[in-house]
């Protein structure tokens, strides 16, 4: 399913696109979060416009509401909520991590309750990609336990090996006659030799993609991109290489530069909402009093519809009042921000300058400050 157009002659980043049984995006790419079947505030209109080609489900979520039968009534998930281009669904895992405290992990798979009206559920391997086959989505993640930071080795060792057993009962349990891309998660904490060994597990089983998991729980910066380049290092090159759930802008960059291919995020919409924007020379709080005033839009060098359109005091005015059009009109301009972003890092691959790029991306951050 991967196609490598362009290998980097300066660093491991690489240019190339996915095909899917809803088409092909281009990466490296920034799929946007759309937990609940809808990436909050945005219609899929406005998501084609800031030109998103994939986007993010979550399996748990819609697991828990509306529930797969009735998505399946519909004919999957793409038709419900009228997205025909690619959906990658993660498997739960992470989420399952997240409310630990409701959760219990055996080798079956992980027996929880419903964070809305804590019924008892449970999800094994082969019914997380059961879940996913009836949510039709384009790539499939495998169920697998994240790991806290910090953990002991034992502790890593334990998760890291149950990952791959049920990576391997994944495996078993898809039906790929479908055209579903299923992607197995390496996992590891931050034990390099377990990151290793979680490759090489995997690798036997084979899948159509290789994720990162267990990143971005609470290490410091410097740690995630160590483990994240050694990992990388260790993929297999002819498959796509996804870095789950990290997503500054720096992040992106320096993700790229260590190459990986895919990533996603919550960081664009949740910051949106709450009034933090993204630009060319650093970040914008609207509700701050400076922009009561300020005709200017929050990006002068941007061309989203918001920019286009409508000046800060109006963006801010919006936001203080708890209008439902601050949220949608914030998230317009991060995820186009996000989006221009991987478009120049995959322009800067092509012309084989991304040193360059990279080099630029920290001048202006730094001219801003």
């Amino acid at each position: 399913p991967f196609t490598l157009h362009r290998q980097s002659s300066q660093c491991a980043a690489r240019r190339g696109e996915v095909s899917t049984p809803h088409g092909v995006f281009q990466t490296p790419v920034f799929m946007p979060v759309g937990t609940q079947a809808t990436v909050k505030g945005m219609t899929p209109a406005d998501l084609k416009n800031i030109g998103a080609e994939i986007i993010l489900g979550n399996t748990y979520h819609l697991f828990i509401r509306p529930g797969c039968e009735l998505i399946k009534e519909f004919g999957g998930l793409h038709s419900f909520m009228a997205w025909d281009r690619p959906i990658l669904t993660d498997s739960g895992g992470f989420q399952i991590f997240s409310l630990r405290e409701l959760a219990r992990i055996s080798e079956e798979g992980a027996a929880f309750k419903s964070h809305l009206d804590g019924s008892a559920l449970f999800l094994s391997p082969e019914n997380a990609v059961e879940v996913q086959e009836i949510l039709g989505s384009d790539i499939m993640m495998c169920l697998d336990t994240c790991i806290p930071y910090p953990a002991d080795l034992n502790e890593a060792r334990r998760a890291t090996d149950l990952t791959a057993r049920w990576a391997r009962r994944c495996r078993a349990a898809h039906h790929r006659e479908k055209g579903q891309l299923l992607f197995g998660i390496v996992q590891g904490g931050m034990h390099k030799e377990l990151r290793a060994q979680a490759v090489e597990q995997l690798q036997e089983t084979g899948f159509d993609g290789y994720a990162m998991g267990g990143l971005s729980v609470g290490e410091p910066k410097d740690l995630m991109l160590d483990i994240t380049e050694y990992t990388a290092a260790l993929m297999p090159r002819d498959y796509p290489v996804y870095l789950m759930g990290v997503g500054t802008p720096a992040d992106l960059v320096e993700g790229v530069w260590r190459g990986v291919d895919m990533f996603d995020c919550v960081m664009p919409t949740r910051n949106a909402r709450n009034g933090m924007l993204f630009t060319s020379t650093g970040r914008v709080v609207i509700k701050n009093a400076r922009y009561r005033k300020d005709q200017r839009p929050v990006d002068e060098n941007c061309t989203c519809y918001t920019c286009r359109n409508f000046s800060r005091a109006y963006l801010r005015h919006l936001y203080m009042a708890h209008e439902i059009l601050a949220a949608t009109l914030n998230t317009i301009h991060n995820l186009h921000y996000y989006a221009g972003l991987m478009a120049g890092i995959r322009k800067a691959l092509e012309d084989d300058c991304y040193e360059e790029f990279r080099r630029d991306f920290y001048a202006q951050k730094a001219s801003a400050s």
